[in-house]
């Protein structure tokens, strides 16, 4: 390749309108100029040797550029031709900026640490159908976090026992109740015997209550019958489905979202730590959001910093800041993202009442609180679990501290003595 087709060009100054900006982490036995290069190469239009096929004008037109590399922090940032990329398409965009390049000789370590998109990119996404807003006026829910529970066991109720403890929870205040990830259809508790029981007894809950309830059923599996179960929850008078959007894919994701059922997409993350957790390798949980709100998630799993989940505050927060906002700020962009409606954060995984008054403080109050062994272990039971959580939603919405609050709220004091807190 002659000189002037370079990939290194630091002088370049990116156009964010009609470009996609990735920023790499990586380290390599050689240099990082060289590493970059390799990267940049790989995920636009190079390859391993220099090509008779590739002429000068298709690599000014096409090529991908390094403008920016910070050798002290082993930090590059690529600008990709909007060209290169299918509009709408997230399996598309993976395949060129976080496919091949992982598996290179000449990394030692690459993490896709952020992506930025042009506004046109954007528009040629749905997003979610309902975000933050629709979900909470179907709650009728607004001026507090929405209370959220796990099925538990993750596995081993039968169908009947699923509805009859839903019914439960949901009339002792519980706004919005998930299956577990890896409960979709089983001997014991097969998927619509599941989702029938299950309404028959919401709807008996919300005609007594005079509230509306949401149930979570996890339609994860192969594609089509992943549609076939979210049409099944639609036609029963559902309102929410739930995918593990690793385990299906993100053209499954899209596929789902693309069919218009009008349903609340939840998503679950489970597996996402295979290449997120590492922090010089794989890919960010920061990328994921992103490609969560452009496949058209409703409320996603981001992290809960307090509890059992890996994900610091910093982290955690600049996600949960991602998923409902309009605007990102950059140093040369405002990054607009108003034409897709935000996603609800979701913080789920080793939460208890006695963790609601820091976990509120952290992530703010517009976010689902899944409590799950923090519900089902209360020592009373699921249905005194339930009020325990309720109990700690309200002491951090009237302002007063949660072991006073727990003098005069018997659930509540015997979930903070019972997880010594």
């Amino acid at each position: 390749m002659k000189e002037k087709n370079k990939y290194l060009q630091l002088e370049y100054k990116p156009n964010y309108q009609e470009e996609i900006i990735a920023t790499f982490y990586g380290e390599s036995n050689g240099s990082l100029e060289e590493l970059s290069e390799q990267v940049a190469g790989e995920s636009s239009i190079g390859t391993w040797t220099k090509l008779t096929t590739l002429s000068d004008e298709v690599f000014q037109r096409l090529g991908a550029r390094i403008f920016s590399l910070d050798k002290k922090n082993n930090i590059f940032k690529i600008a990709y031709p909007l060209s290169l990329f299918e509009k709408g398409s997230i399996p598309q965009l993976l395949s060129s900026v976080g496919g091949n390049i992982f598996s290179m000789k000449a990394v030692k370590n690459l993490r896709l640490e952020n992506i930025e998109f042009p506004e046109k990119y954007i528009k040629s996404y749905p997003g979610p159908y309902w975000g933050i807003e629709g979900i909470r006026k179907m709650l009728n829910v607004y001026d507090r976090p929405i209370i959220g529970c796990i099925m538990k066991p993750k596995i081993g109720l039968t169908s009947k026992q699923n509805a009859q403890m839903a019914s439960q929870i949901f009339a002792n205040g519980v706004d919005l109740i998930k299956d577990d990830e890896n409960l979709t259809s089983l001997s014991f508790n097969k998927f619509e015997d599941r989702v029938k029981k299950v309404l028959e007894l919401k709807k008996k809950v919300e005609k007594k209550t005079n509230q509306k309830k949401i149930y979570v059923f996890n339609v994860t599996a192969p594609v089509s019958l992943m549609l076939e179960r979210a049409r099944l929850v639609k036609k029963l008078g559902g309102r929410c489905v739930m995918v593990d959007v690793i385990s299906v894919g993100w053209g499954a994701v899209q596929e789902l979202r693309r069919q218009n059922l009008k349903l609340i997409i939840h998503g679950h993350r489970a597996g996402h730590s295979a290449f997120t957790r590492n922090k010089k390798h794989g890919i960010s949980m920061l990328v994921l959001a992103n490609l969560a709100r452009l496949a058209g998630i409703d409320q996603f799993h981001t992290g809960t910093v307090v509890g059992k989940m890996e994900g610091g505050e910093e982290e955690v927060c600049s996600i949960n800041d991602l998923l409902r906002e309009d605007w990102r700020e950059f140093d040369q962009l405002r990054e607009n993202w108003a034409s897709l409606k935000p996603i609800l954060p979701i913080a789920s995984g080793g939460l208890h009442p006695g963790l609601v008054p820091q976990l509120v403080e952290i992530l703010g109050q517009n976010l689902v609180i899944n409590f799950g062994g923090g519900l089902h272990g209360h020592p009373q039971g699921s249905e005194a679990g339930a009020r325990a959580a309720i109990q700690s939603i309200e002491a951090v919405q009237k302002g007063i501290k949660i072991k006073e609050y727990a003098k005069t709220h018997p659930e509540l004091k015997v979930a903070l003595n019972y997880w010594k807190f």
